[in-house]
């Protein structure tokens, strides 16, 4: 099984900063992506990026230039920093790493309990 330790979200006006962070642990085999992931009241969750082993990056269109997804392989910790929030960036962000485990075969998805970022004036 895996946990994802989640940290760093909080309430920021527009145009702020905010950075945050994943830990990963359990009985992990290997890791092949970790990303995050944002949902707000009465919307489906969206991707807001990824990055896999090979430091391929993914961002959605709405994040792109201002938000900066990176990882610490012997942490095993994936990080977000978010530049120039803006009211819509607010949300429920959640970790994700797609992992193999010990002793089950192929990768699934493991998610974090969810961190709130509010950007409000």
């Amino acid at each position: 099984q895996v946990q994802l330790v989640e940290s760093g979200g909080g309430l920021v006006q527009p145009g702020g900063s905010l950075r945050l962070s994943c830990a990963a642990s359990g009985n992990i085999f290997r890791i092949y992506a970790m990303g995050w992931y944002r949902q707000t009241p009465g919307k489906q969750r969206e991707l807001v990026a990824t990055i896999d082993n090979a430091d391929n990056t993914n961002y959605a269109d709405s994040v792109k230039g201002r938000f900066t997804i990176s990882r610490d392989n012997t942490k095993r910790t994936v990080y977000l920093q978010m530049n120039s929030l803006k009211p819509e960036d607010t949300a429920v962000y959640y970790c994700n790493v797609r992992a193999q485990v010990f002793f089950i075969p192929g990768q699934d998805d493991y998610w974090g309990q969810g961190t709130q970022v509010t950007v409000s004036s």
